[in-house]
């Protein structure tokens, strides 16, 4: 099996609500209406890229 190089793990909506200061209620309100950070649905579980949700606070920094 080759090496993986330089892959971050994907942050759990617990994680992103630490990171963010909000609650994971409002993630889940806002994935529902299509708001918010990129998420990906895996099997029943909501999983953040790092690097995808960094860009998206960027944006919105600017955007503001």
């Amino acid at each position: 099996m080759g090496k993986v190089a330089n892959v971050e793990r994907l942050w759990t909506i617990e994680e992103v609500s630490a990171y963010l200061g909000i609650p994971v209620k409002t993630l889940y309100q806002w994935k529902w209406r299509g708001e918010g950070p990129p998420v990906r649905k895996i099997g029943r579980h909501l999983r953040y890229d790092p690097a995808k949700l960094r860009a998206w606070v960027e944006a919105a920094d600017e955007a503001a």
